[in-house]
């Protein structure tokens, strides 16, 4: 009996270890056969840059719709989601060309739409559109606004493709680069400083320190103003209580490398970091 009890005490310590993962843990696809639409075909696929070309005017005023009545499909990578907390009910996706968010009314995405993991996403009757210049796939939000699909929609418009899954690779970010090419795609600022690092200054704070707009805090770097980027950071990001880089030694902020989804609010740049590991201290 004794034998019987310390197995089961073993194999439970087993499982419980098992399901204790963290960021950093290797994430196996979901199972095509839980989620999605499988009867998704492979033809009719257009780049995202080819897709954005046949509505453009919908980016180009503060916020419009368009219903996509044509037989089109977009495959691509997911470079963000909603694992900790900085990206709500939303994600976003990369193909070689260019990135869009793909906006649905769900919590919890990350348990099966994985960083690296390719979906196609079947467009005909979901709509696209412009949140503050900002390139969506959704619903329409307020008229003619862009918002969220319910996630039963979203479900029937996506298949995974069955590849492994392959992180996209940020590109260098540029300031000057342009917005209309390269928003919603994963990148890097190298050697930068937060301005408000100072040893005690977090990324988000709920204690009315730093202002708060729409449930986030927006954070400067050094030498760049704010009305041109931006560190944007949801009160809660599970790292939102995390302080700013700062090298208390030499009472200084860190330099780091920031990598993040870089969005757009109009004519600035919003960095969403996605996770603690975004940031790479460098000094």
């Amino acid at each position: 009996m004794k034998a019987i009890k310390y197995f089961a005490i073993a194999t439970f310590c087993l499982l419980a270890a098992a399901c204790e993962k963290t960021e950093w843990d290797v994430i196996t696809p979901a199972p095509s056969e839980l989620y999605g639409n499988n009867s998704i075909t492979n033809d009719n696929i257009v780049t995202i840059a080819q897709l954005k070309q046949m509505y453009p005017n919908v980016f180009a005023s503060t916020d419009e719709n368009a219903l996509v009545d044509r037989d089109v499909k977009i495959k691509a990578r997911v470079t963000g989601n909603d694992l900790r907390g900085n990206i709500y009910k939303q994600f976003m996706v990369q193909d070689e060309t260019g990135a869009i968010i793909i906006a649905v009314n769900e919590s919890g995405i990350s348990g099966y739409m994985a960083e690296g993991q390719e979906i196609i996403i079947d467009l005909k009757g979901l709509y696209i559109g412009g949140y503050r210049k900002q390139p969506e796939i959704g619903a329409p939000y307020n008229g003619s606004s862009i918002g969220r699909m319910q996630k039963d929609v979203f479900q029937k418009h996506f298949k995974f493709t069955g590849s492994a899954l392959q992180p996209v690779q940020p590109i260098d970010f540029d300031i000057n680069m342009d917005k209309d090419e390269h928003c919603a795609k994963l990148v890097t600022l190298k050697n930068v400083t937060f301005a408000d690092a100072n040893g005690t200054n977090t990324y988000a704070p709920g204690d009315n320190s730093a202002p708060v707009v729409g449930g986030c805090v927006n954070r400067a770097l050094t030498g760049i103003s704010s009305s041109k980027l931006v560190i944007r950071t949801s009160t809660y990001a599970k790292f939102a209580a995390n302080k700013l880089p700062y090298d208390e030694v030499n009472k200084k902020p860190h330099v780091v490398n920031i990598t993040g989804i870089a969005t757009r609010y109009n004519d600035t740049w919003q960095i969403l970091i996605r996770k603690e590991s975004d940031i790479e201290i460098v000094n």
